[in-house]
């Protein structure tokens, strides 16, 4: 295959090099005695020289921007022939070998492999003017010249492409980080929403059944209206500690307090709302990441809110279980009046917040509702 793609430095190298080989040209044949191989004309060698070395460098510039193959074989014979002419009156001159050569990493640029190298084999031929022995000696000379020529063009090609597929992998590279970056920065969102809606969520909801506790026996008991009030002011105070709490846990999760302890004070909070709760710990607690943590502290918490809400429960219960040897469960049951079934296939905000958190830590979520006989929300994650 012919190199495509390669930059305009091979070519600025080989317009330069053009040059460089006509002065030598033309220095030689104004200066040397006449060649004993060959007879030489300097002031045609010189002629023919210029008319080589324009249609090398404009020439070259014009023919290398066509993408047909059949003007660049011509444009190739043409230099072949012109070189081999150039040769042939300059007396087999040291500047018109480095012309071939020029014309030798030309057609690597221009031609299939096949191409450039019967270009490599067809140069030394323009020894066929000289005796046989020294045109034999040369004529291996130029070949081996001609073959390093055309060897060393591809490998820089080579290097240049390699060059702009490194660039070109760079280039992918930083986008692909920049989409990363974005989807970071959704994930992130997507996370401190759920914060939001767990932690303060849950805290205000207490807050305001607690206020409207109050308002309603405001008139008739100030005693028990102010005991409530009290509780809506504790429950306020623990809302500020929950935010504190988050904001810590972020910049450092290893400040989170262990889940049993973390559990037993919303279990206690839910008690003090007015539904009575219980912490059942089944097997032997352990350390957990901290994904798998906040799941299941966050799914408790949800789990409790919507008792309180939506439930009509006298009691719930909180079962965390560490019997099962690779994971970790967390349940929420209640004796309510259970879920309607489309919130049993696709809750609201809140427990979706539950089951892209479970799916985070690798984990799932699950909830099983009876109809007039309560719920159960389940989370399992590795651990």
């Amino acid at each position: 295959m012919r190199p495509t793609g390669h930059s305009g430095g091979v070519h600025r190298a080989l317009h330069a090099l053009t040059v460089a080989a006509y002065l030598t040209l033309v220095a030689g044949v104004a200066v040397a005695e006449p060649p004993v191989t060959m007879p030489h004309h300097p002031v045609a060698a010189i002629v023919l020289g210029a008319v080589y070395a324009g249609a090398a460098t404009a020439g070259f510039a014009r023919i290398r921007s066509v993408s047909r193959r059949g003007p660049r074989v011509a444009y190739v014979v043409a230099q072949l022939v012109s070189g081999y002419a150039v040769f042939v009156a300059s007396g087999a001159s040291v500047g018109a070998i480095l012309l071939l050569l020029v014309l030798v990493s030309q057609s690597v640029l221009l031609l299939p492999s096949r191409g450039a190298l019967l270009v490599v084999g067809l140069v030394p031929f323009a020894h066929l003017g000289m005796a046989w022995r020294p045109g034999l000696r040369e004529g291996l000379g130029m070949l081996a010249a001609a073959a390093f020529a055309a060897v060393l063009t591809r490998l820089i090609v080579r290097e240049q492409l390699a060059r702009q597929e490194l660039t070109r992998a760079h280039e992918q590279l930083r986008e692909y980080a920049l989409q990363v970056e974005r989807l970071a920065v959704a994930q992130e969102r997507n996370r401190v929403a759920r914060d939001i809606h767990d932690g303060l969520g849950h805290s205000l909801t207490v807050v305001q059944m607690q206020v409207k506790a109050a308002r309603a026996v405001l008139g008739t008991d100030p005693g028990r209206a102010d005991a409530v009030l009290a509780k809506a002011q504790e429950q306020a105070e623990e809302a500020l500690a929950e935010v504190r709490r988050s904001v810590g846990a972020m910049r450092d999760p290893r400040a989170q307090a262990p889940l049993a302890e973390a559990l037993r004070e919303l279990a206690e909070q839910a008690s003090a709302s007015g539904v009575p709760t219980s912490l059942d710990i089944a097997g032997q607690a352990r350390p957990l990441l901290t994904a798998a943590q906040e799941s299941l502290y966050r799914a408790a918490q949800e789990g409790l809110t919507n008792v309180r809400k939506h439930a009509g429960a006298t009691r719930a219960a909180l079962v965390l279980d560490y019997t099962a040897g690779a994971a970790v469960r967390l349940e929420v049951r209640d004796d309510g009046t259970g879920l309607p079934a489309e919130i049993t296939d696709l809750a609201g905000y809140g427990l979706l917040g539950v089951r892209e958190r479970a799916a985070h830590a690798g984990g799932r979520m699950s909830i099983a509702s009876v109809p007039g006989q309560g719920a159960t929300l389940s989370v399992e994650v590795p651990g």
